[in-house]
């Protein structure tokens, strides 16, 4: 497992896919957060606070993504090399979770910039560094617990096609659907208490929840769960293309 780990992570940034997922990530955030006039300008928002970039990250990461994981699979399935991973001498599950944590780590690394912001909006306030670090620390662990699960179903959509775009454009669907799905069908339905227990099977619902700095073990149990769930799809999709 850690050999593929160290397999993936060199082979992002031995190629231009790791500096430009970084690097789009970080001009389209600040881009919003800090140039162009809108919903996202912090300076135009009023408030010394990061909510807007924690607002902002998991629509951005919905499609950064999809496009990371998008090959992960796929490739190997189209040209015909998938075989090869049935023949090392590693269970299926350590090269999918070694997958898994290469991507993640890219992604890690994406945001690790982001810290910057922290400064400049900490010394934004009228009272310079009356900042809610509790919030900004949730915040950034629900975004972490976020784009794991992200990544999960981008390797398990990879492995439903050996067409990237195809890929590529089903793990937009169906991270925009856990994400943002539950919420959007709660808001058409009258009794409060199915709306509410609709919305809470999204993850937008528990990341916000973290976001808020309320350590709750339900939140980080349903994250878990969706990483587990579709990493566990992933190899089993894997173990029924090789029958």
């Amino acid at each position: 497992m850690l050999a593929i780990y160290k397999r993936e992570v060199q082979a992002f940034f031995t190629s231009p896919i790791g500096y430009l997922v970084i690097g789009l990530f970080l001009v389209l955030t600040g881009l919003f957060l800090w140039v162009f006039k809108g919903p996202f300008n912090i300076l135009d928002y009023g408030f010394a606070d990061l909510d807007k970039f924690f607002l902002l990250a998991p629509w951005v990461f919905l499609f950064l993504i999809p496009a990371i994981t998008m090959r992960s699979f796929s490739e190997e399935i189209k040209l015909g090399t998938l075989e090869l991973l049935f023949i090392k001498p590693i269970p299926l599950s350590h090269t999918v979770i070694g997958k898994f944590l290469g991507t993640l780590t890219l992604a890690i690394i994406a945001v690790i910039p982001t810290f910057l912001y922290v400064y400049c909006v900490s010394q934004l306030g009228t009272t310079v560094g009356n900042l809610d670090m509790g919030i900004v620390v949730g915040s950034y662990f629900g975004l972490l617990f976020l784009l794991a699960s992200y990544i999960s179903i981008g390797l398990f959509t990879s492995t439903l096609t050996e067409n990237q775009i195809v890929a590529f454009i089903l793990g937009i669907v169906l991270c925009f659907f856990l994400f943002y799905g539950f919420e959007g069908i709660a808001t058409v339905i009258s009794d409060g208490e199915l709306s509410l227990f609709i919305q809470n099977l999204g993850m937008k619902a528990h990341f916000t929840n973290i976001s808020k700095g309320v350590l709750d073990t339900r939140d980080f149990i349903y994250f878990l769960s969706i990483c587990l769930f579709f990493l566990y799809l992933t190899v089993v999709q894997l173990k029924n293309r090789n029958r």
